[in-house]
């Protein structure tokens, strides 16, 4: 099969190669892909030592070939969306049946694609802030493909939303997927907030901790601004701030939370935020526009037509 395989020679470390087909476990099914999605700390935060020729990536859509031999998931013919540590970026993917969701014929497959981490992401943050309703929320990086996300669900558990992007042109349409207001950055922002998904670090993070209310959350989710943070504990006692951060990473399996999702956007509640998308031959050209902050949501490659 082809697949875009890990190549320490190649521009981002990247190359569409031939690679041996994935032999699935008794609990997995083998997928054939339509279409997966790159994410920015898949692409920001690669790992020289791995091995030539591995395949990385965890968000892909397709259709089961083969279903797994332990009879659990969908039988063959069944379109799905799956995650997986490693694998995604190939023809081929071995996926685990309790880390796939099955999508209904009017969802589009390649926009499902970007839906696994992003989106899971933002759901397992959001749902650390609390309950929601009638609180104020700020989402840092909300441009983003978590970001968006973000906005999105917080909007829907009943919260205000802050928006804090990069730039006045990155913020376009978030009020119009749910945030109540757009800033250039937490300083730029007006009293205060009861919980932050914070997708940034750096600056931003110690920026948004003090204008956290007492008793208040942040979900450090991400350091999209490659920079450490660092906070001055004095000035948030002066300030009578006693709110908390807690680091997050995500909580597998994935299935239960995609099934939710994939729901979400089928009723149209939930829009995918595709920023780029075309073939997997231009898989350079998307890396680069991630890695610049010049896509808008998520990057989407299509390998074949559903």
């Amino acid at each position: 099969m082809k697949a875009l395989v890990h190549h320490r020679a190649g521009r981002h470390m990247l190359r569409l190669d031939t690679a041996p087909d994935p032999r699935p476990g008794p609990a997995q099914a083998l997928i054939r892909v339509v279409a997966f999605s790159f994410n920015f700390g898949e692409v920001a935060f690669r790992t020289p030592e791995l091995p030539d020729g591995t395949i990385p990536g965890w968000d892909a859509a397709g259709v089961v070939v083969t279903p797994a031999a332990d009879g659990s998931g969908p039988p063959a013919g069944t379109r799905v969306v799956t995650f997986g540590w490693s694998g995604a970026w190939a023809e081929l993917r071995a996926a685990d049946t309790g880390e796939l969701a099955v999508v209904p014929d009017g969802v589009d497959l390649g926009a499902v694609a970007a839906l696994p981490v992003a989106g899971i992401t933002a759901m397992q943050a959001v749902r650390r802030l609390g309950s929601l309703l009638g609180k104020r929320v700020l989402v840092t990086g909300a441009s983003g493909g978590v970001g968006r996300f973000a906005v999105q669900l917080a909007n829907l558990a009943g919260a205000e939303v802050v928006a804090s992007v990069g730039s006045p042109e990155r913020g376009e349409g978030l009020l119009e997927i749910g945030a109540a207001e757009v800033v250039v950055g937490p300083q730029a922002m007006t009293g205060r907030v009861d919980g932050v998904v914070d997708n940034v670090g750096g600056q931003q993070l110690a920026d948004a901790y003090q204008r956290l209310t007492s008793g208040g959350v942040i979900a450090a989710v991400g350091m999209a601004s490659k920079e450490p943070t660092t906070i001055d504990f004095e000035q948030a006692r002066i300030n009578h701030d006693r709110g908390r951060i807690e680091t997050f990473n995500i909580t597998v399996p994935l299935g239960g939370d995609l099934r939710f999702l994939v729901r979400l956007a089928e009723q149209g509640r939930l829009e995918i935020p595709v920023g780029w998308r075309g073939d997997w031959n231009s898989y350079q050209d998307a890396v680069g526009q991630l890695l610049s902050r010049k896509v808008a949501g998520k990057a989407v490659l299509d390998v074949r037509s559903a």
